[in-house]
């Protein structure tokens, strides 16, 4: 390149020039010139015929300051602003790459992308935290050995409808989603069913890793058991809760993909509903797998089969112990149970009795390991629920859907009417 008589050459050409100067000399031969330049012959001949023609100029090179052949055009560029504007507001660079190759068959790097949205103001680059140390740790060996568990409460449907929790299931080893479930909240029922469904699929891993929740935990002076520990117990799976959110990093991030990568999916797919949501979810966690999923060390399965025997219902239920009176009587929940037996039933006097709540509500009293009959003999007056923290916005909205009036509720057309008998 020439200005007014100069000429401008990067560091590499000026280098070229010297190694050219002693060729022409002799001082080296071209294939010595080709090896201190790391060209080939061919290239050293072209190179000395155009340095002879026209010295200096010769050398620069042609393609600088001009577009280059592979640069994507204005249109396509205003094409792919306007979808992220419209379609995937809200997509990050790397996700929004997929999605252009995936629906749009538009191929853009996640670069490229980025310094688009960023210069059109779509994309706001976040601010990085001062960086922590941790240890780290290294994964499993196997698949199955160790299972990350967590919920993570958000506004999953953005505002479509209630905030819920998601349930999620991931193994140490592969860092493979081996299940999720949408919950209204995050409660042992929830993980109950979403447990149960896993180890249907997959078996019983050899442990699991979950935070200090009360879930897991009893978190007191008093110490004993959580409804949730015992039925681990039941089954034969260790439990282990971590010390610290970063102890199990590989589910609080993978937490944080779904609340970036599921929301949008739904959205795209008009999902607004637990339901509806829950029957996506296995779609998702195939096409998750795929793309985030790694390979084991040791390809041996760790889980245990679930023995053919095992009762599932007696073991995903809330159990406590109650005693059963002289009147072969007991009180649970505010309602009384009275035990039905065909003889007097003398031995049943006093007897420690288990009562199972199942999922669905249905109450079962087992004695040394068989069911009894039993009716509901009086109803006491109902006391204050206690209700956790976790727990409580949803029963709220429960309590405002029963006392909201509906769309067709003549309280509603009351303005309208009002109106219409006006004009």
């Amino acid at each position: 390149m020439a200005t007014e008589g100069l000429l401008i050459m990067s560091q590499k050409e000026l280098g070229r020039i010297a190694v050219l100067e002693k060729l022409k000399t002799k001082t080296i031969t071209q294939k010595e010139a080709g090896k201190i330049l790391k060209i080939t012959d061919r290239q050293i001949r072209r190179l000395l015929k155009r340095y002879n023609k026209y010295g200096g100029a010769g050398i620069i090179s042609q393609k600088r300051g001009k577009l280059s052949n592979n640069k994507i055009s204005d249109a396509v560029k205003q094409n792919v602003l306007t979808l992220a504007k419209d379609k995937y507001h809200g997509f990050g660079p790397t996700f929004l790459s997929e999605k252009l190759t995936e629906n749009h068959k538009i191929s853009v790097s996640r670069e490229t992308l980025r310094n688009w949205l960023i210069a059109d103001n779509i994309w706001i680059t976040k601010r990085r935290k001062k960086a922590r140390i941790h240890q780290m740790r290294e994964r499993r060996s196997c698949f199955g050995e160790l299972i990350q568990i967590d919920g993570s409460p958000h506004d999953w449907f953005e505002g479509r409808e209630e905030k819920c929790c998601l349930i999620v299931f991931i193994d140490d080893a592969t860092s493979k989603i081996v299940n999720m479930r949408f919950e209204e909240s995050e409660t042992t029922a929830g993980y109950f069913r979403t447990m149960r469904e896993y180890i249907t699929k997959y078996g019983l891993p050899i442990a699991l890793y979950s935070d200090k929740d009360s879930i897991f935990r009893v978190n007191n002076a008093e110490g004993g058991i959580t409804q949730f520990e015992r039925a681990m117990r039941e089954l034969g799976v260790e439990t282990i809760c971590a010390n610290s959110p970063q102890a199990k990093g590989r589910v609080e991030r993978a937490n944080g993909v779904l609340q970036d990568r599921l929301i949008k999916e739904m959205r795209l797919r008009g999902i607004s509903d637990i339901a509806t949501a829950n029957a996506y979810l296995p779609v998702f966690i195939e096409k998750h797998n795929r793309r985030f999923a790694v390979e084991p060390k040791n390809q041996a399965d760790a889980h245990v089969k679930l023995k053919d025997e095992t009762n599932l219902d007696l073991i995903f239920c809330f159990k406590n112990i109650r005693t059963l009176s002289k009147n072969l009587e007991l009180s649970y929940n505010n309602i009384i149970y009275q035990v039905k037996t065909d003889g007097h039933g003398y031995g049943l006097r006093h007897a420690k009795v288990t009562v199972c709540k199942a999922l669905n509500g249905e109450i079962s009293l087992i004695y040394q390991g068989r069911k009894l009959n039993y009716s509901c003999y009086t109803k006491q007056q109902k006391t204050a629920e206690i209700i956790n923290a976790k727990e409580l916005n949803c029963k709220i909205n429960s309590l405002v859907k029963k006392i909201k009036p509906k769309a067709n509720h003549p309280w509603r057309q009351y303005g309208t009417k009002f109106a219409v008998a006006v004009n």
